[in-house]
């Protein structure tokens, strides 16, 4: 824009100046009867200076459109009709610039008063009030202003490369020192894929690697929760595991050790290896449920399921287990209640909490279930009069392998699982579960669960 702008620039002025000095030996011309008597060798000169110093060419053309002066030497006598011509002798002059060929060609009418119509094209001279005599045609080479172009364009080429490289040098010098931030940040994360890094990351550079690195500490935090998390399930789990394995192997010892067992003492023996093969059995089984309810998150067969039906049959196979305990086991339907939900996964929950309420009751208790339902939500209550649970300890009934009196637990055989269990099956199903308790009166969970599934 800056060379085409210059050059345009510079045409115009070279028009320009080309106007006023051939009007003004247009006017000399005149005042000295050029056109009559060509002998005024003051003229020529001025003639020929001019066509030389601007490198162009100069034709004086009178009233029968025959040259009369050639600054070239090479057209005198000869006869130019054009339209250029014709309209000069109208009074209309006129200017062009031929790119192509690198000129431009003027045409300035010889009169009187000639340097008082300087606007080209514009004025319409009347032969009686200006009578054109003749007319000057002239071409001016614009090879100077070419030449000057093309240095100012090599020189500009120059600069603009110059210009590149130094753009180009300071884009990477300033790309690296934005970038050196975020090279932290996945330096970090390197370190930690590699396990080589548990502490917090620090980079306040810029507002978006703080926004990073508050995320990158989150997550690096949750991964540790999650880790001692797994490290502490492993830790319950070979406890768990190898509690009844021990005890099988102290009893069986016991009996090796000894000669002549009598019958009774090996029966009581055998039978509690049976009891503990059965306590290893129910925490294999509990363990491989939760395992498969992490796998199979969001895998649910969900159908319409009466679920009043539903806890009929769960009362019906736990009432044996209630009534060993002396334990009352009631089902109260405030209303019929049927929802979409995975009916072996909810009847794997309402088991579980209702069997934990018949195992850790009192003798002559009762375990009271009620079953509710609006237009949203249906509502299973299961209250007991058992032994209760701490406040301190409601936030930790669902944690895998908790248990709030260990003792006790074992005695009954529990495993830590079952709260586990039922809590991810009833947040895969959308719900909640709550706890109320006091030691010693009793417990009372609640769960809500949406009576249609949603997906999302």
């Amino acid at each position: 824009v800056f060379f085409h702008n210059y050059q345009s620039r510079a045409i115009n002025v070279r028009m320009a100046e080309i106007s006023n000095q051939f009007r003004i030996i247009a006017n000399h011309l005149v005042t000295n009867n050029y056109l009559q008597d060509m002998s005024s060798e003051a003229i020529n000169a001025e003639l020929e200076q001019l066509s030389n110093l601007y490198d162009g060419r100069v034709l004086i053309i009178n009233g029968n459109f025959k040259v009369m002066k050639d600054t070239y030497g090479i057209s005198e006598g000869k006869t130019i009709i054009s339209e250029e011509v014709i309209r000069c002798f109208r009074g209309q002059d006129s200017s062009r610039y031929n790119k192509e060929e690198g000129y431009i060609e003027m045409t300035i009418p010889i009169g009187e008063n000639t340097t008082e119509n300087w606007n080209v094209g514009e004025a319409e001279l009347l032969e009686e009030q200006n009578p054109v005599k003749g007319v000057m045609l002239t071409s001016v080479s614009t090879d100077g202003i070419a030449m000057t172009s093309s240095v100012l364009s090599r020189r500009g080429f120059l600069v603009e490369l110059l210009m590149g490289i130094v753009i180009v040098g300071m884009s990477l010098g300033i790309s690296y020192l934005l970038i050196k931030p975020f090279s932290k940040v996945t330096k970090a994360i390197g370190e930690v894929r590699e396990g080589l890094r548990t502490d917090a990351l620090s980079v306040p550079d810029y507002e978006e690697t703080e926004h990073i690195v508050t995320a990158f500490n989150q997550v690096l935090s949750r991964m540790r929760v999650l880790d001692e998390s797994r490290q502490e399930f492993v830790s319950n789990v070979s406890h768990e595991l190898k509690t009844p394995l021990t005890s099988m192997k102290v009893l069986a010892d016991s009996l090796l050790m000894q000669e002549d067992v009598p019958l009774e003492l090996y029966q009581e023996f055998m039978a509690d290896i049976a009891a503990e093969i059965d306590r290893e059995n129910k925490i294999i089984t509990d363990l491989l449920s939760l395992v498969k309810l992490d796998k199979t998150k969001g895998e649910l067969n969900i159908s319409a399921v009466d679920i009043n039906e539903l806890l009929e049959l769960i009362m019906k196979r736990l009432r044996p287990i209630a009534a060993k305990q002396d334990v009352e086991l009631t089902l109260e339907s405030v209303r019929p209640v049927t929802a979409e939900v995975d009916e072996v996964k909810l009847t794997l929950a309402f088991s579980n909490l209702v069997e934990n309420a018949v195992k850790y009751n009192r003798e002559h208790g009762f375990v009271h279930v009620t079953v509710d339902a609006d237009h949203q939500f249906f509502t299973l209550q299961v209250a007991d009069s058992g032994i209760g649970i701490p406040e301190s300890d409601y936030e930790h009934i669902f944690e895998r392998f908790y248990r709030v009196d260990k003792s006790h637990s074992r005695e009954i055989g529990g495993t830590g699982l079952g709260l586990a269990i039922t809590r991810s099956v009833i947040l895969m199903h959308r719900g909640a579960i709550s706890v109320q308790s006091k030691e010693g009166e009793g417990t009372t969970f609640t769960v809500r669960i949406p009576l249609n599934y949603q997906s999302n």
